[in-house]
């Protein structure tokens, strides 16, 4: 049994990855023309971006909730929120109607996030086979893929509504070839003694820094390489790509490993190789060296969040799986809630340098600190 295999084991959950994917690269890839339309300042973007948060994590917590009341449509009308809103982001004409553009397409992303991965962490205890990473990789290439198109339609000197009405059809395709997909957990969102809290947020907070490193090289890279290095609107377009690329590389080498070697273990090695392109790509004197710095952080942080919650999904009873993905989701994506603040602050206060090293440093207190008490706590 190969890649194929494990390929068809979740070739459901991939359609609801490849969306996310799609959608926010094409936003991020766009992001300088869509900050410009609406005049706003880096700290009135980063407080936009706060406010979206804050639907991504309302949704991942009531997400059991909309798959019990939904059932197999939850993910599908998921999908439909992501397009309705990323068509309104690209179309906004002030900060207050892209804000609420980002809100809806972060509450269907959320859904979506939370439904996926619930659904692949089911089937890897099902069939014992690592699936984590290699559905997360699928996103990472969707993502380059969306970046890529888009940076040539923005060469192309198309405006965003044209081409997020593209993505919204490729949306409508995805949405109908993820129907079906119903986590089978009973009683997901009780509370009961069998879930380790502990590993459980803790490992939520992993994949917060993790989040935070990938959001901040999603949403800013192509910024940082057109506004800092001088850069054109294609070779901004390459930030994003090249991580989604590198990101969904990593993931397939981080399915292959993960048979071999231990979840944190990875997660510590790539930490800290995350760490090393972050600080490269913050402080590099040309658009060449940011991308190779961009790709090492892709490659590093790409395997964080997936192992992550593979590590919590197998430790937590059945009954409680989709519950325990949830409310790790839901700090994970804290991320979201102070990373894009954090970000424009940093930028508007000391430069979009001194806030990818920053990042950078978050990250080295994760190698040194987090994935070592995880590793305890959970007994590896």
């Amino acid at each position: 049994m190969g890649l194929k295999h494990d390929l068809y084991l979740t070739r459901k959950p991939l359609a609801g990855f490849a969306a996310i994917g799609f959608a926010w690269s094409v936003y991020f890839a766009q992001m300088p023309v869509i900050k410009a339309n609406v005049a706003a300042s880096d700290g009135a973007y980063g407080m936009v971006g706060l406010i979206a948060a804050f639907g991504a994590i309302a949704a991942m917590w009531l997400a059991p909730l909309s798959q019990r009341i939904a059932g197999g449509l939850a993910l599908p009308l998921g999908i439909i929120f992501l397009a309705v809103g990323m068509l309104g982001a690209g179309g906004a004409a002030s900060l207050a109607a892209l804000t609420l553009g980002l809100l809806i397409a972060s509450a269907g992303s959320g859904v979506i996030d939370v439904l996926v991965n619930a659904r692949v962490s089911e089937v890897e205890a099902d069939s014992g086979r690592p699936l984590m990473n290699l559905n997360h990789a699928l996103y990472s290439f969707a993502y380059a893929g969306g970046a890529l198109a888009t940076g040539a339609f923005r060469e192309a000197e198309l405006s965003p509504l044209p081409i997020f009405a593209v993505l919204c059809a490729v949306l409508a395709l995805l949405a109908w070839a993820a129907s079906g997909i119903t986590p089978e957990i009973a009683s997901a969102d009780d509370d009961t003694p069998r879930m380790p809290y502990g590993v459980v947020y803790l490992g939520g907070v992993v994949v917060l820094v993790a989040f935070l490193a990938e959001a901040s090289s999603e949403g800013w890279s192509a910024l940082h390489l057109e506004r800092t290095l001088g850069g054109t609107p294609g070779e901004g377009a390459l930030g994003p790509a090249l991580l989604g690329l590198t990101m969904g590389i990593g993931r397939l080498f981080g399915h292959a490993l993960s048979r071999y070697v231990r979840d944190t273990t990875l997660m510590l090695l790539a930490v800290i190789l995350s760490a090393t392109g972050m600080t490269i790509a913050g402080l590099a004197a040309s658009v060449g060296i940011a991308l190779a710095g961009f790709a090492l952080a892709g490659l590093g942080i790409s395997v964080v969040a997936p192992l992550a919650l593979a590590l919590i999904g197998r430790i937590v009873h059945p009954s409680a799986r989709l519950a325990a993905i949830s409310r790790a989701s839901v700090v994970g994506y804290g991320a979201f809630f102070f990373g894009p603040p954090l970000m424009g602050l940093l930028a508007e206060g000391f430069g979009l340098r001194a806030a990818f090293v920053a990042v950078a440093g978050l990250l080295v207190v994760t190698a040194a600190v987090l994935i070592p008490l995880l590793a305890r706590r959970a007994a590896f």
